[in-house]
């Protein structure tokens, strides 16, 4: 969560549990200037207390003020109170937000909220800790990153969304690296530094993807990327290396515990069924590995990675279930029906015809079930 919670408990009343905390009771502070730009307060409305996970408060930022980069273990919910502010999902258009709006962030989405340039605004932000943690700080928001004009159409997340240009790019990295189609998987990803991915986030999508198509191919494809990055020096590009994960990953019970909650989020309940009766050691590796080494590295988001999944599991042909389950979790962590459409499309436009299809039908079963056709 964006704020620091201070302990009110000793200062309420209380009657059995009960726990009443008055108005001059309630602490506030500055927001410190490491995860804020501008002048921001922020005033702890209830805090942590063991066995809850949730604590909350009052954020209000003057004209210009915002926080830093950062991203939430279990995601994070605003609820407006007043004035006109913004909020943006790395890769994606700020959008304006106004008193009344409410607005939830995924898990994991790399993501920053604040006052427009020319109002304050204040919010409640609510989150949850996992392992004693609510909120990864990150790199600050640059003016140049908050300058560019939200949208401002009467709903701030409309359904028309479309991919970044960025995320456009994943989808045929994703799906060359899944066929080991090495010329296009090397003009793909100039295509994608070109669009603004970074040499980290490129790296990135090729690691996880191990999981998915094999390390193999997960090894010829970042030997590949090695190749391109070294050409594009030798042509005077010169990429941004973009960062390491900002946090360790955890380690034993803490990392399962973890990897537990990751899938839990992204599966949209907790995963069992008959399959892992069979081989319960197959969901121990998903979770403590791949929802729990490779998703709680922050460096790439989750949207991201989803359609990563996606792109390289539309490539694959025999692996429709996996697609379709993916195609769910995909708007789980926030991507919209109006994306994942584009995303057929752009495998189409790379010459991918038959994944298109195959990420097309997933979609529309996907679709009925959520509008429960």
């Amino acid at each position: 969560m964006c704020l620091l919670l201070w302990a009110t408990a000793a200062n309420a009343q209380a009657d059995h549990g009960l726990k009443i905390t008055r108005p001059d009771m309630q602490t506030a502070a500055q927001g410190p200037a490491e995860n804020f730009t501008g002048a921001v307060r922020v005033e702890s409305r209830f805090a942590v207390d063991a066995p809850a996970r949730v604590g909350g408060g009052l954020v209000t930022f003057e004209p210009g003020a915002r926080t830093a980069w950062h991203t939430h273990p279990l995601g994070q919910t605003l609820i407006v109170t007043q004035g006109i502010g913004l909020v943006q999902i790395w890769g994606r258009p700020a959008h304006e937000i106004r008193s009344g709006d409410v607005v939830v962030i995924p898990p994991g989405a790399k993501h920053w909220h604040g006052a427009s340039a020319a109002e304050g605004m204040a919010h409640y932000a609510i989150s949850e800790q996992l392992d004693g943690k609510s909120v990864d700080w990150l790199e600050k928001v640059t003016d140049a990153q908050y300058a560019p004009r939200p949208r401002t159409a009467a709903a701030p997340w409309p359904a028309s969304d479309t991919l970044s240009a960025t995320q456009q790019a994943i989808a045929p990295i994703a799906a060359f690296m899944s066929k080991s189609d090495m010329p296009r998987l090397h003009a793909a990803l100039n295509q994608g530094l070109d669009a603004g991915l970074s040499v980290s986030e490129a790296k990135e999508i090729l690691v996880q993807l191990y999981a998915y198509a094999g390390f193999p191919r997960s090894l010829n494809a970042l030997s590949e990327l090695m190749k391109v990055v070294e050409e594009r020096k030798q042509r005077g590009i010169q990429d941004a290396p973009g960062r390491e994960p900002g946090r360790a990953a955890p380690t034993g019970a803490a990392l399962w515990a973890a990897g537990k909650a990751n899938q839990t989020r992204i599966s949209g309940g907790p995963v069992q069924g008959p399959l892992f009766d069979f081989a319960p050691v197959i969901n121990q590796f998903l979770q403590a590995h791949l929802f729990g080494d490779i998703f709680e590295r922050d460096n790439l988001d989750w949207q991201s990675r989803e359609l990563a999944t996606v792109a390289a599991l539309a490539a694959t042909p025999g692996v429709e279930a996996q697609l379709f389950s993916h195609m769910r979790a995909s708007m789980r962590v926030g991507l919209t029906a109006a994306q994942l459409r584009q995303l057929a499309q752009v495998l189409a436009d790379s010459g991918e015809n038959e994944a298109a299809a195959r990420a097309r039908e997933a979609l529309a079963r996907a679709l009925a079930i959520t509008s429960g056709g």
